[in-house]
């Protein structure tokens, strides 16, 4: 199947707009399952939903400039980053929202530090997304890693070719931000 996105992906890039047409169901239920993934790690309650998510993300892909699709790991890592500005954009409405609320979200975001940055820590993401932007001022290529292993869910080897490195880079870079977020994040 990742070669038939990847193939739908080209055509699409070249100006087929059937090729979209026959992309969407191929990878909205991938996006779909990335997004309950990452919703399930948030709270339960919360008003955003796993559809919500992906319909959002989805008219923002379709609607990208960029149309040279590279392959699906490219897609997917553009996918999990417009996620991620989905989720951090959500955070500061709730934020707003709440009248004589704490400077930052007072509902801990739980993520498994085995998947980001070890053991088990209550982080917001707010903290999260704060964290990553000082990680970026730098190594901006490493917050690409994290975008694409957490937030994207792809693969060491998938994020390997979306970022055009060899997955020793990868495993490296991600093992380093894993470290320095834990330690931004246990302050």
């Amino acid at each position: 199947m990742a070669g038939e996105i990847t193939q739908l992906l080209e055509r699409w890039s070249a100006g087929e707009r059937a090729a979209l047409d026959e992309l969407t169901p191929l990878v909205y239920d991938e996006l779909r399952r990335l997004a309950a993934s990452y919703l399930r790690r948030h709270r339960a309650g919360d008003s955003l939903q796993p559809t919500l998510l992906v319909h959002e993300a989805w008219l923002r892909l379709v609607d990208q400039e960029t149309s040279d699709w590279q392959g699906r790991a490219q897609f997917f890592g553009l996918a999990a980053t417009i996620m991620r500005g989905l989720l951090v954009d959500h955070a500061r409405e709730r934020q707003a929202a709440k009248r004589g609320g704490p400077a930052r979200d007072d509902e801990p975001l739980s993520l498994s530090v085995a998947e980001l940055v070890g053991d088990e820590l209550k982080l917001d993401l707010l903290a999260l997304d704060e964290a990553l932007q000082r990680l970026a001022r730098l190594k901006p290529r490493h917050v690409r890693v994290v975008e694409l292993r957490f937030f994207g869910g792809l693969t060491i080897e998938e994020t390997a070719a979306a970022l055009g490195i060899a997955t020793a880079t990868v495993q490296r870079e991600w093992t380093f931000a894993k470290a320095w977020l834990r330690h931004e994040l246990s302050k």
